[in-house]
């Protein structure tokens, strides 16, 4: 089923309905396979309110919701900078955090989301938009290759004390979609 999909910046009100939906789909997503330990330090240090509200404000950053009936179920957030020089870019941009509530998946809310957050990297001028996935998120690895994103290196993810491999993957600007 497809739903209307409503895509805005986020703003500093929004810090609090923010953190409370990057933890919960977060540890939606990885909660299962990962020490509890490590996933609550890992939350703690990435999405209090303080540091989404802080993140908001980051001039460097782009912080992008999707409502649904007045509550968030996904988010996006862009960041302008260096990249690894596996990317291979000029001007590169990174998706950072690309997350969907389990409960909307299906329903066109990650398409529409990504679709939004390409326009805006070519909006800012990106030759690449690049991203780190975990190598153990096939459903996620799967959704950028659809989305023309290729695997062209790899990094370590510190989730706590546990060094996770992620796949580095690119989209150069202007591919087909």
């Amino acid at each position: 089923m497809q739903r209307r999909i409503s895509i805005r910046a986020a703003t500093e009100r929004d810090a609090s309905a923010l953190a409370k939906l990057a933890e919960e789909t977060f540890r939606a997503a990885f909660a299962e396979v990962n020490t509890a330990a490590n996933m609550q330090r890992y939350c703690e240090t990435s999405y209090a309110e303080h540091l989404q509200l802080a993140e908001i404000r980051d001039p460097r950053l782009e912080t992008w919701l999707v409502e649904d009936g007045g509550g968030l179920v996904a988010y996006a957030q862009l960041r302008r900078g260096g990249a690894p020089a596996a990317v291979g870019a000029q001007r590169p941009i990174e998706i950072q955090r690309f997350y969907v509530r389990a409960d909307v998946h299906g329903q066109g809310v990650a398409p529409a989301l990504m679709e939004h957050v390409l326009g805006r990297a070519v909006a800012g001028g990106a030759d690449v938009v690049w991203l780190g996935v975990w190598e153990r998120n096939p459903r996620a690895i799967a959704f950028y290759r659809k989305w023309r994103f290729e695997a062209v290196g790899e990094h370590v993810f510190m989730l706590g004390d546990d060094p996770q491999r992620d796949v580095l993957m690119r989209h150069v600007v202007g591919s087909p979609t």
